[in-house]
């Protein structure tokens, strides 16, 4: 399902930004495609658009930098072995978020348990939701994400950072849109308490 964007009546910088983002979307779904159809070098478009996000993804799920490399590379060469599960048309973000989330979880299970650095424990790119992603004081902002519970901090920033609509969120977690919702907005409630008790 595509992503869920603002009414109509939303201000003209607002369209002629989802009319970018449609743009870059239709290019990523064509040139997956083409990567899917056996095209290499559509892969590098693939690659440098979603390299950056899973990133970030896989960063807030580990809280682990160097863990976050790791499972970055694994999931792009299942994305190579699962190319096919890919349907044409369909927006390409949410079924590569599901296989960085699958290779996070089967890692999570395998019962390997690394040592984190105390340093390396929430990783600088931590992304931030808005309203607070231009806010000066980031790392405070960072670590207090860190401190939500997975499975609320996990639908804040799916929503609030990456764009997914509701009920794309609850089909890559395996919950019902409204569950997904209630969940980010809980989150929201807890990070706006969390700030407010450090200031």
């Amino acid at each position: 399902m595509p992503i869920q964007r603002a009414a109509d009546a939303a201000p003209s910088s607002a369209r002629a930004s989802d009319t970018r983002d449609a743009s870059v979307s239709g290019h990523l779904n064509a040139s997956m495609a083409a990567y899917q159809a056996g095209n290499i070098d559509a892969f590098e478009v693939v690659y440098h658009h979603l390299r950056p996000k899973l990133r970030r993804y896989l960063g807030s799920l580990t809280l682990n930098a160097t863990l976050a490399d790791d499972l970055l590379q694994e999931t792009f060469l299942q994305m190579h072995r699962s190319r096919h599960t890919y349907l044409p048309g369909r927006p390409v973000e949410p079924w590569a978020f599901g296989i960085a989330r699958h290779v996070f979880l089967m890692d999570r299970r395998s019962g390997i348990r690394r040592k984190r650095d105390q340093h390396d424990a929430i990783p600088d790119e931590m992304p931030l939701p808005e309203p607070f992603s231009d806010s000066t004081d980031r790392t405070h902002l960072q670590r207090a994400v860190a401190t939500l519970p997975e499975a609320s901090r996990e639908p804040l920033l799916l929503h609030h950072v990456w764009g997914f609509s509701f009920q794309e969120v609850g089909d890559l977690l395996g919950l019902r849109a409204g569950t997904a919702k209630v969940r980010a907005h809980r989150a929201m409630q807890q990070l706006r308490s969390l700030i407010r008790g450090k200031e």
